[in-house]
């Protein structure tokens, strides 16, 4: 729902804010909510993009959450940041297909927003082109939402242990999820990279090579470690557009090499991915191309181009208001609680304060500059090597046995740690 401060006036169809409303019990809610009060706090990601000097970092804008009664029903809500349209929407515009040089780029952007993630005790576990939105205002910069599914991998600075469980496995997005997840193994860092890996991949090419599968979990699980095993030749052979995949071969060797519990090398990751960039002449933030003659150039019996949605200019009223976010924080965290808004929700003749979302949005264009890339040369020599080694090195770990334990943490409002039965 459309969201808006004012709470004496109508929302209006351009409002910046969005809310999440859910039952009070719903499980992945309250997990996103944790998410965001722990791992997602606005300084803290500011000193982040600070510290990798990059100009955005793809998770969306948490501005308050709350509690509220509606005829006899408890409700849990979220104030968030309001988004643009989501990459599975505009992959299936473009003939199901993107451009190498869009695919790299995402890749390349959603490994900075992993690794900040990562640093913060923090998994995402469902990373796909349905939760990978544009921004509202400005459409090449691209975020990564929904965090229902996202766990707490290293609480405190310990690592959750390796054990496999039959009973949980095959959990996530069955076409994406990593080969630890079919086998019921709780989500870790080279889970995310997996997932982020197969994504590009069908970016790339168009689908998977177990998508005819998809009703057979233990299929599509063999079908996945036979594309581990046979690398690089599977990912190569699986290209059949022509239009290369070498750098997500060389990426998903890197992420099959890690142990289940090791820091990965996220530098070494996005250079593979930037080596691809700057050989076709791109660079990490410039434009991203969503254009259908673009992405048909991937396919190696591309059809005639057909006209994708262009996004429409935001109405100067929305940018207005975006200058007035930064004072406005203060005014969710002292109204996003129970009590005037669970008043609002009870009362059926006052204006509601929610209106239902356009099912689709329409930012408005904005181009960034394009940074010049410009690597030492003694720092690619070691890349080089280590890039190498990802390829060559023996895959046989020891494998550490895993054990969840209940999430304890402080929430701003009075609600129980656990959502209610």
């Amino acid at each position: 729902f459309a969201a808006s401060p004012q709470i004496h006036v109508p929302v209006e169809d351009d409002a910046v804010h969005v809310i999440k409303v859910e039952y009070l019990e719903n499980g992945p809610l309250f997990s996103e909510l944790k998410f965001y009060q722990r791992a997602a706090k606005q300084e803290h990601i500011r000193k982040w993009m600070n510290l990798k000097k990059i100009k955005c970092l793809g998770i969306p804008v948490f501005w308050g959450s709350g509690l509220a009664e509606y005829k006899g029903k408890s409700y849990r809500f979220m104030v968030m940041e309001r988004l643009g349209e989501d990459l599975q929407r505009i992959f299936e515009d473009c003939g199901s297909r993107f451009k190498k040089e869009t695919v790299l780029q995402l890749g390349a952007r959603m490994l900075d927003t992993l690794e900040y993630i990562h640093e913060n005790e923090y998994v995402h576990g469902d990373i796909k082109a349905a939760n990978l939105l544009l921004g509202y205002t400005n459409p090449h910069e691209v975020y990564l939402a929904d965090y229902g599914l996202s766990y707490r991998y290293c609480p405190n600075g310990n690592h959750k242990h390796y054990q496999e469980n039959p009973r949980k496995g095959h959990n996530g997005t069955i076409e994406f999820t990593s080969i630890d997840a079919h086998k019921g193994v709780a989500p870790s860092r080279r889970s995310d990279l997996e997932i982020l890996g197969y994504c590009m991949l069908q970016w790339l090419c168009g689908k998977l090579p177990w998508e005819q599968n998809l009703k057979d979990p233990v299929a599509v699980q063999t079908a996945k470690t036979k594309l581990k095993d046979e690398l690089p030749d599977s990912v190569m052979e699986w290209d059949s557009s022509g239009s290369g995949s070498s750098e997500i071969s060389k990426f998903l060797a890197c992420v099959y090499d890690l142990a289940y519990d090791e820091k990965p090398k996220y530098q070494l990751l996005k250079k593979i991915l930037l080596d691809g960039l700057e050989s076709s002449g791109t660079c990490y933030d410039s434009p991203l191309d969503f254009s259908a003659a673009a992405c048909t150039q991937n396919h190696f019996t591309a059809k005639a181009s057909k006209q994708v949605r262009l996004p429409k200019p935001v109405p100067k009223l929305v940018q207005q208001k975006q200058k007035m976010m930064e004072g406005e924080q203060n005014v969710y965290h002292s109204k996003a609680h129970i009590g005037k808004t669970g008043k609002q929700l009870q009362d059926e003749e006052k204006p509601s304060k929610f209106t239902r979302m356009p099912h689709q949005t329409e930012p408005q264009q904005v181009y960034l500059p394009k940074p010049s890339l410009k690597p030492v040369q003694q720092k690619q020599i070691k890349v080089k090597e280590e890039q190498l080694s990802c390829l060559t090195r023996s895959r046989a770990r020891q494998q550490i046995q895993f054990e969840e334990k209940p999430i304890q943490c402080y929430t701003p409002v009075q609600e129980p740690e656990h959502p209610q039965k």
